[in-house]
């Protein structure tokens, strides 16, 4: 039986070409069960990532719950691609990749930000401090429709 050499290891042929073909039989089935998206836009007006399913389903989840494009430009979400079986996303000059199942199932960042998160949006809410260029001009836009200064609203409240 003939050896290859995988770089420092060395594995029997027919060992080889037995993974080869359990790796496609998984990747195939995962194929038929896998969450994946057919495109990926950025709606700068909500801030929201749309994820158009191969199913037909849409899904929206606001930039700034996920982890790496929380506070980032809006020029930089923008430029969202989708991995070859539309499984995952991936944002180049941010360093930022997710899986689309993952963001489906609301795994926004790691472990520590995910516990964070609720913190971190509690406190932008209080200080009506928008995290991103995108979100002054809607934050604006809101404190008109809701009455205008939100921190005089606020005191009258309390």
């Amino acid at each position: 039986m003939a050896k290859v050499k995988l770089g420092k290891w060395e594995v029997e042929e027919e060992e080889l070409l037995r993974e080869i073909e359990e790796a496609t039989r998984r990747g195939e089935e995962a194929m038929k069960t896998e969450i994946q998206a057919s495109s990926v836009r950025y709606d700068q007006s909500s801030g929201r990532l749309v994820l158009e399913l191969k199913n037909g389903a849409t899904f929206l989840v606001p930039c700034d719950l996920i982890q790496g494009l929380h506070g980032a430009e809006p020029e930089l979400i923008a430029k969202a691609r989708l991995g070859p079986r539309g499984a995952s996303l991936h944002w180049a000059k941010l360093d930022v990749d997710f899986s689309v199942g993952g963001l489906l199932e609301g795994r926004f960042g790691t472990k520590k930000w995910m516990e964070q998160l609720p913190q971190l949006l509690a406190s932008e809410k209080r200080s009506n401090k928008p995290s991103t260029k995108r979100s002054a001009r809607t934050a604006s836009r809101g404190a008109a429709t809701n009455g205008g200064n939100q921190r005089r609203r606020s005191r009258q409240l309390s």
